[in-house]
C-alpha cells in the first residue's frame, strides 16, 4: 500500500478531529443548503399558492387538552431551528474547552470582532432606515450564516490560511449566540411571567443534575423538552433553550487512562460476551469521549443535512416580478441589509480587529495576516440562516419579501467580492502575501515539554526553523505507515528536525514496551535511528529474541544488549515521554506536533508537508 494511499483512506477516516468534523459538515451542507434556496425560489416563482399554503398548514400538538399550536412553518423556525442552536452551544463550549479560546486572552479579539460584526451593519442599517418603520427590522443585517461562509472558506481553499477557518468560526458562533439573545429580548412578543419562571426553575434545575453528574442523555432531554414548552407558552422564543443546553456540555480530549479502561473491558467482553458485559463496554467507550463530541456527530449532520435546508426551503421562496425588484432597488430595507452585510461585516470585523490590537499594543492580534482577516469579514457578510429567521419575526407583506431580496443579493455579492480577494491576494509579492496571510500573531503550543537535544533523539540540523515531534509505538501500525512518510519529509526538507518519543499503548500493542526499551538499550550504544528504523520495519517481531536478533544485525554489543533488556534500563526515559504525552493530552499514536502545534488531520505526505511549509513560512517572518 502507497503512502499517499494509507494517508488518504485510513488515516483520513479515523483520526479527524471534532473541529475538521465540524468544518467539513458545514462546508459539505452548504451545497445542500444553496439547492434547498434554489428549489425554494423556483417552487415560489412556479407555484406560490402550493407553497404558502404547505407551510402556513396549521399543526397542533395536544397532550391531555394541553395544546401547542402554531403553523408549519413555525414549528420548523422555533422547534426544529432549537437543534441547529443546539450545536452552536456544542462547538462554542468545544472552543472554550479545547480550541483556540482555551487560553482566554485569545477569546477577546474574536469575540470583539464578532460583535463589532454585527454593530456596524446594524448601525447601516438603522442609518438608511431611520425614522421609518421597517427600522424594527435593524436585526436581519446582523448575522452570518456559518455554512455558506465556511463553504466559501473552501472554495479559496488553498489561498487562505487554515487558521482562517478557527477564527471566523468563532466569529460566527459569537455571532449566532448574540443573535440568539437579541431575538429571545428583542422580537419576542408579551412574556406570561409565570411559565417563564418555571422555565428558569428548569434550567436551575438541568445545573443541579449536571452537578450531580447525571449522564444519561434522556435526562437532559426531557428536561429541554420541558423548557422549550414552558418558553414557548411564556411568549419568549424558545430557541435559546437549545442554546443553553449546549453551553452546559463539556468537552475534553479522550484520556489515556479512559482508552486503556476501555481496553479492559473489551477484552473482558472478548472473553464471556455477556450482554451486562456488553453494556459495561459501550459505557467505556461513551465515557472515553466527551459528551460535547458524541452529541456533535450525532446532531450536527442533522441540522447541517436536513434541518438548515429544509429551514431554507421554507422561508427562502419569494415570488420574484419585476414589481419586487424594482421596489428593491429604492426600498431601504433591501439597501440596508445589502449595504449592512457587504460593507458593514468587512468594516465591522476588520475594523474592531485593528482596534484591538492597537489599544493592547499588540498583546492580542488576530491569529492570521490582515488580507485574511479582510477576506474573513467578506466572507462574513454571507447572511442567510438567522438573518430569514429574524426577517419573518420582524417583517411582514413587502417588507418581508424585500428583506430577502436584500440578504440573497448580499450573499451573491459577499461571495464575489471574497472571491476576488483572495485572487488579488495570490499577486502580491510573496513575502508580503506570507505577511499579508499568516500573521506574527504566536501560536498557542500544545507541547508541554518542549525538545531538547540533550534528552530527545533528534534528526536532522540542530538549529532547523521547523521541528517534527512524534508521539509513537513501535508496534502500531499507524506509526509504521508514518515512517517512510517521515522519511520522505526529512529527504525533501533540508531544514527540518524530527523527535522521536515513546507512548508504548500497552493495552493493546503487548510488545510495544519491550521494542521501546530495545531502542533505549540501542541508544546506549549510539544507534537510537538504526534500531528505531529496524523496528518500525519489523513490526511483527518484536519479541524478545526477535530484539537480539535486530541487534545482532545491527553490530551492536549483544551481551550489553541483552543485560539492558533484562534490567529494564529504559523504563524510567519512556516513562518520562509517557508523562510529558499525558500533559500534552495525548491517548494514541501517532500523534504530530508541528513547531510545538498539534498537526490535526491526515499524516500522509502532502498534508504534512504542507503543514511543514507553513510552520517554516510563519518561523521565517516571525522567528521567535
Amino acid at each position: 500500500m502507497s503512502t499517499e494511499r494509507a494517508g488518504r483512506t485510513v488515516w483520513a477516516r479515523g483520526l479527524r478531529t471534532p473541529l475538521r468534523e465540524f468544518l467539513r459538515t458545514e462546508t459539505g451542507s452548504a451545497a445542500v443548503l444553496l439547492v434547498a434556496t434554489l428549489v425554494a425560489l423556483a417552487w415560489a416563482n412556479l407555484v406560490p399558492s402550493a407553497y404558502e399554503a404547505l407551510w402556513r398548514t396549521p399543526l397542533t400538538i395536544d397532550l391531555g387538552g394541553a395544546a401547542l399550536s402554531q403553523d408549519l412553518r413555525g414549528w420548523v423556525n422555533s422547534g426544529l431551528m432549537t437543534f441547529y442552536f443546539f450545536v452552536v452551544g456544542l462547538e462554542a463550549r468545544r472552543e472554550f474547552d479545547m480550541g483556540e479560546l482555551r487560553e482566554r486572552r485569545r477569546a477577546a479579539l474574536p469575540v470583539l470582532a464578532g460583535i463589532g460584526g454585527m454593530a456596524v451593519p446594524v448601525a447601516i442599517y438603522l442609518v438608511i432606515n431611520a425614522g421609518l418603520p421597517s427600522a424594527y427590522g435593524w436585526g436581519v443585517a446582523m448575522s452570518t450564516d456559518t455554512a455558506f461562509a465556511l463553504g466559501m472558506l473552501a472554495l479559496a481553499g488553498s489561498r487562505l490560511p487554515d487558521r482562517l477557518r478557527v477564527f471566523m468560526l468563532t466569529v460566527t458562533v459569537v455571532d449566532d449566540i448574540v443573535a440568539l439573545v437579541v431575538i429571545v429580548t428583542v422580537y419576542s412578543g408579551h412574556v406570561a411571567v409565570p411559565p417563564l419562571l418555571t422555565a428558569l426553575g428548569i434550567f436551575a434545575l438541568v445545573l443541579v443534575v449536571r452537578a450531580l453528574g447525571v449522564r444519561r442523555g434522556l435526562v437532559y432531554v426531557l428536561l429541554g423538552v420541558a423548557a422549550w414548552t414552558a418558553l414557548f407558552v411564556s411568549g419568549v422564543d424558545p430557541l435559546i433553550t437549545g442554546l443553553a443546553m449546549g453551553l452546559l456540555t463539556y468537552a475534553y480530549p479522550a484520556a489515556r487512562t479512559d482508552l486503556e479502561r476501555a481496553s479492559g473491558l473489551f477484552r473482558l467482553f472478548r472473553e464471556q460476551p455477556t450482554p451486562e458485559l456488553e453494556r459495561s463496554v459501550r459505557a467505556g467507550l461513551a465515557s472515553a469521549i466527551s459528551p460535547n463530541e458524541r452529541l456533535q456527530r450525532l446532531y450536527h449532520p442533522w441540522t447541517s443535512y436536513l434541518i438548515v435546508p429544509l429551514f431554507a426551503l421554507c422561508n427562502a421562496g419569494i415570488e420574484v416580478t419585476g414589481e419586487l425588484l424594482g421596489r428593491a432597488v429604492t426600498s431601504p430595507v433591501t439597501i440596508g441589509v445589502l449595504l449592512g452585510y457587504v460593507l458593514g461585516k468587512p468594516v465591522g470585523i476588520t475594523g474592531t480587529a485593528w482596534l484591538v490590537t492597537r489599544l493592547s499594543g499588540g498583546r492580542l492580534r488576530p491569529p492570521v495576516g490582515w488580507a485574511a482577516v479582510l477576506c474573513g469579514g467578506t466572507i462574513a457578510g454571507i447572511g442567510f440562516t438567522v438573518s430569514l429567521l429574524v426577517a419573518t419575526i420582524a417583517l411582514r407583506g413587502p417588507q418581508l419579501e424585500e428583506a430577502k431580496v436584500g440578504v440573497l443579493a448580499a450573499a451573491l455579492c459577499a461571495s464575489t467580492l471574497t472571491w476576488l480577494l483572495s485572487r488579488a491576494t495570490t499577486l502580491l509579492p510573496k513575502p508580503l502575501r506570507i505577511r499579508a496571510l499568516l500573521g506574527t500573531s504566536e501560536s498557542i503550543v500544545d507541547l508541554v515539554a518542549p525538545v531538547d537535544p540533550r534528552r530527545d533523539h533528534v534528526r536532522g540540523p540542530q538549529d532547523a526553523p521547523v521541528t517534527l515531534v512524534e508521539y509513537g509505538d513501535f508496534e502500531c501500525p499507524y506509526c509504521g505507515q508514518a515512517e517512510p512518510v517521515v522519511r520522505d519529509l526529512l529527504a525533501g526538507f533540508g531544514d527540518l528536525r524530527y523527535v522521536w518519543r515513546h507512548l508504548p499503548l500497552n493495552d493493546v500493542h503487548p510488545r510495544a514496551q519491550l521494542a521501546a526499551e530495545a531502542a533505549e538499550a540501542a541508544a546506549a550504544q549510539g544507534a537510537f535511528w538504526p534500531m528505531h528504523d529496524r523496528l518500525l520495519a519489523h513490526q511483527d517481531d518484536l519479541r524478545p529474541r526477535d530484539l537480539v536478533g535486530h541487534a545482532e544485525a545491527l553490530g551492536l554489543d549483544v551481551e550489553r544488549f541483552r543485560r539492558d533488556l533484562q534490567e529494564h534500563v529504559g523504563t524510567a526515559r519512556i516513562a518520562e515521554d509517557v508523562d510529558t504525552a499525558d500533559l500534552s493530552g495525548v491517548s494514541g499514536t501517532p500523534t504530530f506536533f508541528v513547531n510545538g502545534r498539534r498537526h490535526q488531520g491526515a499524516y500522509d505526505i502532502t498534508t504534512l508537508s504542507r503543514a511543514v511549509r507553513l510552520a517554516r513560512a510563519r518561523a521565517v517572518i516571525d522567528p521567535r
